[in-house]
């Protein structure tokens, strides 16, 4: 009997999809080619939020004194890598464990399609074949070099070497990225002891879509942290001699460091999974196409990283909610969400948004107001002394349905899902206005951001029900 679903790829989304197709009485199994949890848990989100919460412990020392914290934190690098592999051996654990539970099949090996419902994986042991009604592909992505450039152990590193293995060693370290991963682990490797030299090209996070006071924010606050200032060139070369590395920039200006670490982004997985005998044909990024559905081809679906530009874990997990729901549902289908699923940073200070800017709402023919509260007067964040950043709402005008919401300040990542758990975009702002509280809170500050929007810009009979 063929199975219901083989999943390819065991990160966030494909561990996700593998639960829900489980809990929904789906025969599943689940392939994986290297470490189970994928990159997520292994050489990513998992570890790196480990580091971000050491980091900011040490970036906070500075004023523990005035509130009556006496004493010194120094950083150990070495120790700092022990912990995020403790977290993350403790994690997959528990990952697999649950898989076991709910008697998900795991085949490790090289996964690919040979045909409609078919599936093979080559391991150690020889090939399997898997006979299966549906596939998902959760292949995720690698690292991007750039052009000219290969990892080297011990001297040229991508964000993945750094957590497979100890840091090498030396402390002068040059950091290439000025998107997310650069952003983070520049404030991340400062803390943790190292002498960083930052390429980035520009400013930090100038082609995302967080609003200016946002990377604002995180300007003052990376430059607060003693980050190094992002040098606005561009990595030319890199030669690895006897004792480190030495740098070429576009700008004719040269640095040795000890090692480089490569944050330049991510490209998908999509080679050798047999995609040409279900006809389909990644796109030039690399990509899988896919539809609304997520269905890449009559009972091949794609989630995550392989199918799309937006690469988090986030996105995955919403993906595998998508696939796994349109396996079982097909009369009724669900789209892929793409603008409600929340994006996230964390830097020196934590950001995090969803949905429309300003910009995107105009050219979509809304007219946007804006509600803003600021932790500046905030009880909990003063009395954390950790005032900086605010939470923000982007409405219509008109119809008073919420367009996007951003979030800066400590616990930003968090924050953000009292906004992204609503389903219904045209009652968001009304629950938000009436909801119960605790208090003192931060998150008491999206009540104040709707009852601030409704007041300013002619709402308020709208929110408030007033005749």
């Amino acid at each position: 009997m063929p199975l219901d679903l083989v999943i390819i790829g065991s990160g966030p989304g494909g561990y996700r999809a593998a639960v829900l197709a489980a809990l929904q009485g789906l025969r599943t199994a689940i392939v994986e080619k290297d470490a189970w949890g994928g990159c997520c848990l292994n050489r990513g989100c998992v570890p790196k939020k480990a580091w971000h919460d050491n980091a900011r412990l040490l970036a906070r020392q500075a004023r523990l004194a005035e509130r009556g914290v006496l004493g010194t934190l120094r950083p150990d690098l070495g120790r700092a890598w022990q912990h995020q592999r403790r977290v993350v051996e403790r994690v997959r654990e528990s990952y697999l464990d649950y898989l076991a539970h709910l008697k998900v099949a795991r085949h490790a090996g090289h996964g690919h399609l040979d045909g409609p419902g078919r599936v093979v994986v080559g391991g150690e042991q020889g090939e399997t074949v898997l006979e299966t009604r549906h596939v998902i592909l959760a292949t995720g992505a690698a690292p991007a070099l750039p052009a000219g450039l290969e990892a080297v152990p011990g001297r040229i590193l991508t964000t993945d070497d750094l957590f497979q293995a100890p840091p090498p060693p030396g402390r002068r370290v040059a950091l290439v990225g000025g998107g997310v991963i650069g952003t983070e682990f520049a404030f991340i490797l400062r803390q943790l002891g190292l002498e960083l030299t930052w390429i980035a090209g520009g400013a930090p996070l100038r082609g995302s879509d967080f609003s200016p006071s946002a990377r604002q924010a995180l300007a003052r606050a990376l430059a607060e942290s003693d980050a190094p200032e992002p040098l606005p060139a561009r990595l030319a070369g890199a030669v690895v001699t006897d004792d480190g590395v030495r740098l070429t920039l576009d700008d004719g200006g040269e640095h040795t460091v000890d090692w480089l670490l490569l944050g330049t982004g991510r490209r998908p997985v999509s080679e050798g999974l047999g995609l040409e005998t279900v006809g389909v044909t990644p796109d030039a990024d690399g990509f899988i196409p896919v539809d609304e559905h997520l269905r890449a081809a009559p009972g091949v679906f794609a989630i995550g990283d392989c199918a799309g530009s937006v690469m988090t874990a986030n996105q995955a997990l919403a993906d595998a909610a998508v696939a796994a729901h349109n396996i079982r549902h097909p009369d009724r289908p669900r789209t892929r969400p793409l603008r409600e699923v929340p994006q996230a940073v964390y830097s020196a200070v934590e950001l995090a948004r969803l949905g429309l800017t300003e910009e995107q709402a105009e050219d979509a023919g809304f007219e946007p107001a804006v509600g803003f509260a600021a932790f500046a007067t905030d009880p909990k964040a003063l009395g954390e002394d950790d005032a900086e950043g605010y939470l923000r709402l982007l409405a219509d005008m008109d119809e008073g349905t919420l367009l996007g919401a951003e979030a800066v300040g400590h616990g930003a990542g968090e924050l953000i899902h009292l906004v992204s758990t609503r389903p219904d975009p045209e009652q968001i702002l009304r629950e938000l206005a009436h909801g119960r509280y605790n208090h003192p809170s931060r998150s008491e500050q999206w009540q104040n951001a709707a009852e601030t929007l409704a007041a300013k810009w002619g709402l308020a009979g709208w929110l408030w029900d007033e005749e």
